[in-house]
C-alpha cells in the first residue's frame, strides 16, 4: 500500500494544473516541480526523444538548462532503450551511468529515478528523470509513485507532440 493519500492528492492536482497549458513546452516546469515535490528530489528533467535524430532533448532541465542526449546515453538511455523504470542508487557505480553533464556543471549525482514516457501503443516517447532524493535513496514506493505519476504526463506528452509535428 501507498505511504500516504497526500501524494495521490498531490498527483490529482497536478493533473488539474498539466491540463491547463497549452504547450510542452509550458508544461515541463510544471512536471518538474510537481515530480520534485512528490518524490523529494532535487532535480528532474523530462527527456522528448527526436526519432530523427535519435535523441532525447530537453527544454528544461534543472540546473543545467536545455540538454541534448543519445537516446542511449546514460540512464536516461538506458530507461528508455530497455523501456522501464530504473532505480540507480550508487550512478558513479554503474557503468550506464554517463558522469559528463555533472562533470560540466560541477553537480554530484548521487541517486537516479528514471522511467520512460509511453505513448498509448505502450512505445516509449521519452523519459522522466529525478537525481539527488533529499533523504536517503529511492525506493520501490517511489518507484510506484513515479509510475502513477507518470500515467498522467504520459497521455499529455504524446498529444503535445502530435500537435507539434502538426504545425510543422
Amino acid at each position: 500500500m501507498y505511504k500516504n493519500i497526500k501524494s495521490f492528492t498531490k498527483i490529482a492536482e497536478f493533473g488539474r494544473k498539466l491540463l491547463s497549458r497549452p504547450s510542452l513546452e509550458l508544461a515541463i516546469p510544471i512536471i518538474s516541480s510537481y515530480a520534485k515535490d512528490l518524490l523529494e528530489a532535487d532535480r528532474c528533467s523530462v527527456f522528448i526523444y527526436n526519432h530523427e535524430k535519435n535523441c532525447l532533448w530537453t527544454v528544461l532541465a534543472d540546473g543545467v538548462g536545455a540538454l541534448e542526449i543519445s537516446a542511449d546515453e546514460g540512464i536516461a538511455g538506458a530507461s528508455f532503450q530497455e523501456a522501464k523504470a530504473l532505480i540507480v542508487n550508487d550512478p558513479y557505480c554503474d557503468i550506464r551511468f554517463s558522469s559528463k553533464t555533472d562533470h560540466k556543471t560541477g553537480y554530484i549525482t548521487k541517486n537516479i529515478i528514471s522511467i520512460p514516457i509511453m505513448d498509448a501503443f505502450n512505445k516509449p516517447i521519452g523519459v522522466l528523470q529525478l537525481l539527488n532524493k533529499t533523504k536517503g535513496d529511492f525506493d520501490q514506493e517511489d518507484k510506484r509513485l513515479l509510475t502513477f505519476f507518470n500515467h498522467y504526463i504520459s497521455g499529455y506528452v504524446e498529444l503535445a507532440n502530435h500537435f507539434n509535428e502538426e504545425d510543422n
